[in-house]
């Protein structure tokens, strides 16, 4: 990693021109230094991120547009524009687009770790990826993901 440099990294910008395919989100990365890894991301309606757990890494977004429901340690927020969301390491989390809307917001860590990396790793898996499979290469890169609450994918 090199160190930062100096200036604006423009909105329609990306490190090296990068624009990931997340399970159908779009991520943008913005900044990458040892201490801190900062990306754009777009989530489309219905989409979102399972509860999760980082370890060693401190979490934040800053909502940019739309509307986010948050899973915060067993508890149910709501974010908007203009809300700065802290996810400290260790608690579980998980990050839901409920709306018919696109939620537009800025994420951080701290420190960065391998989150680039997984990145790399889940780009393009599509929206049908195996969840097995993204569960053990997220453990891999230090993001452990919780099991579905019990009722969930059982069927009837």
């Amino acid at each position: 990693m090199t160190e930062m440099e100096a200036g604006i990294v423009k909105s329609q910008d990306s490190m090296d021109a990068i624009r990931w395919n997340i399970l159908g989100q779009i991520y943008v990365p913005k900044q990458l230094t040892e201490d801190c890894f900062s990306w754009h991301a777009t989530l489309p309606p219905g989409t979102f991120v399972p509860p999760h757990i980082h370890p060693e890494q401190d979490e934040f977004l800053y909502i940019l547009e739309g509307k986010f429901d948050f899973l915060l340690d067993g508890v149910e927020m709501i974010a908007e524009p203009g809300d700065l969301v802290k996810l400290p390491r260790g608690i579980p989390h998980g990050i839901f687009n409920k709306t018919p809307s696109a939620v537009k917001t800025l994420f951080w860590v701290t420190p960065s770790l391998r989150l680039y990396d997984l990145f790399w790793a889940l780009n393009n898996l599509g929206p049908d990826a195996n969840p097995a499979d993204v569960v053990a290469v997220s453990a891999a890169h230090a993001i452990d993901f919780l099991p579905p609450p019990e009722g969930e994918g059982d069927s009837a």
